[in-house]
């Protein structure tokens, strides 16, 4: 294998070679297209609110299905968008099925659309698709955005379309005077440009199409045009489409009459990262899928690029309180489930199985009780600040049950965490690491994740084990306490001490506890409300060593009681 020059001078810890790899292929950005800004603001720029969202999972999101929406996954889908807030929303391509046209078309003709809902359709510049476009639109009393479209990159003028730049141009001014002479007239209807593989395209070329466009459509303040910028194939780092966006920003013709929108795809794994720093750009529109559904590897995802915001202060603009019925409708409509690990609405993004994280969390949830009690406050308003949980997920809709689970990466603090949740037994330090040692040995030994009722059964056999002993009474008054025991062959013995139970049992024991000394002991309780049963805890030494026994009983006195006879067992 040759080493290449990146390899021979690396630092001497770094030892990796090259791959076989033929990445000689393929050229960079920057060899592709010009990228002009030097001088960029964008990085000084915050996202202080939400751009416009507008999501495409019924055009965009539908044509890149193995199974392509009915009308019904459809309908749900679109009323499942306007119920959660969604007030633009990219409804189909009507003139490429009679499924879509037929959508639209219910719009016109049904309420499922409110009136505060603006529709957008879809079309290439063809003159025949815009009259059939325009055809599926009639009626609708809702606002209306016609959003035409042509490829602009070198690549697709040479390899797809067969014209020069004059030609392109021609073409797309032409679709723009088929959309006015069709569409012109009607006052509820507005437009939209998109220059496909924009990204691709020279920045001059994009400039002067756009401009073209904005001419020919008269945009206004009052009745704008929408230029919506696509990556449509993801081929550059971030930044670079930040400067491809702030370039045409600071340059647009009646920038004031423009609605800028970005519509990012997600091929390097990147599109969130292009959407937010497009709008720190200069984007003001933003068009994609919830949870990023699209060709190839997708459209940027909505959800997250909003819950992005939530979790930085910024109103989202759009309801994902209940998450998990925005991801049951998007399942069912796509007929694709979301990944376990997906930002925010996967199973398993608010779940933590490694012990450090467990303990930071468990200590961020008693912090946030107790700072909410001090502050007065609900524990749903108090500042969120627990580790590891960049959001709340009571935000989302979902419940705390499954923010610790237990396998054998976890630690003590997970294991006290599903305990004291779901039994309400409060372990003290010394107890968690002493138990979370039989938990560990356990997990080692199944390899599974152990269930809050298998951390019962573990803590159950391991210290609330039979004794030898049995508690006949435990009579404690002003003068000390008596302790009646009786032993596996019936044979009771009684002591009587001016101490508590604790002393009273061992008096009682004699012999049979000869070396059991009692190093601390910590209540607790099984349950809560009327019906718990309390929970004795006791640290001992013996003669075989340091060890933990429990005693169980609605009586805190027997409980302890308990307890001693567990540890002399």
């Amino acid at each position: 294998m040759t080493t290449t020059a990146s390899a021979a001078t690396a630092p001497f810890w770094n030892r990796q070679q090259p791959s076989p790899m033929p990445s000689h292929r393929y050229t960079d950005v920057f060899s592709r297209v010009e990228v002009p800004l030097t001088e960029r603001t964008w990085p000084n720029a915050r996202i202080t609110e939400a751009p416009l969202w507008v999501p495409v999972d019924l055009r965009d999101g539908n044509q890149a299905l193995a199974e392509p929406m009915d009308p019904a996954r459809k309908r749900r889908f679109f009323e499942m968008m306007v119920r959660i807030g969604y007030t633009e929303i990219e409804v189909g391509y009507p003139s490429a099925s009679q499924t879509d046209y037929d959508f639209v078309r219910l719009i016109a003709t049904s309420d499922i659309a409110p009136e505060n809902v603006t529709i957008v359709v879809f079309t290439p510049a063809r003159r025949d698709l815009i009259e059939r476009t325009v055809q599926s639109i009639r009626g609708i009393r809702n606002p209306v955005v016609i959003h035409m479209y042509t490829a602009t990159a070198p690549m697709w003028r040479d390899v797809v379309l067969g014209r020069d730049r004059s030609e392109l141009l021609d073409l797309i001014l032409q679709g723009g005077r088929d959309v006015l002479e069709f569409a012109g007239d009607l006052p509820n209807v507005r437009f939209e440009f998109s220059p496909e593989v924009f990204n691709l395209t020279e920045p001059e070329f994009a400039l002067e199409v756009c401009d073209g466009m904005t001419d020919l459509w008269e945009a206004s303040e009052d009745r704008p045009v929408i230029l919506n910028l696509p990556a449509t194939v993801e081929i550059a780092t971030p930044n670079v489409y930040a400067d491809q966006i702030e370039f045409m920003h600071r340059n647009l013709a009646r920038r004031d009459a423009v609605i800028l929108s970005v519509h990012p795809h997600n091929d390097r794994g990147t599109g969130i990262a292009c959407a937010e720093l497009a709008v720190l750009a200069g984007a003001q529109r933003v068009e994609g899928c919830i949870f990023g559904n699209g060709e190839r590897t997708g459209n940027v995802d909505l959800a997250t690029l909003a819950l992005n915001l939530h979790a930085q202060g910024v109103n989202p603009m759009i309801d994902f309180s209940d998450i998990d019925d925005v991801r049951r409708v998007v399942e069912h409509s796509n007929r694709i489930e979301v990944h376990p690990r997906h930002p925010y609405v996967g199973d398993l993004v608010h779940t933590a199985f490694s012990g450090t994280h467990q303990d930071a969390i468990r200590k961020g949830f008693a912090e946030h009780r107790e700072r909410a009690a001090a502050e007065g406050v609900d524990e749903r308003e108090a500042a969120w600040r627990v580790p590891y949980l960049p959001v709340d997920p009571a935000d989302l809709g979902r419940s705390y049950d499954a923010v610790i689970r237990v396998n054998s990466q976890s630690g003590k603090g997970g294991i006290a965490y599903l305990l004291e949740t779901e039994y309400g037994v409060e372990l003290p330090r010394r107890a968690q690491v002493d138990f979370s040692r039989h938990v560990q040995r356990h997990t080692d030994a199944t390899g599974d994740e152990v269930s809050a009722a298998e951390l019962w059964a573990v803590f159950t056999r391991v210290y609330l084990r039979p004794a030898r002993y049995a508690v006949r009474e435990i009579d404690t008054d002003e003068h000390g306490t008596t302790a009646r025991i009786v032993g596996g062959d019936g044979t009771e013995v009684r002591a009587s001490v001016e101490g508590g139970p604790v002393e009273a049992v061992l008096a009682a024991l004699g012999s049979a506890a000869a070396g059991i000394e009692v190093l601390s002991l910590h209540q607790t309780s099984i349950g809560r409300g009327a019906d718990a049963d309390a929970l004795t805890l006791l640290e001992y030494r013996s003669p075989a060593g340091m060890g933990w026994a429990a005693g169980r009983h609605r009586s805190t006195v027997t409980a302890t009681a308990l307890a001693v006879l567990t540890a002399a067992s």
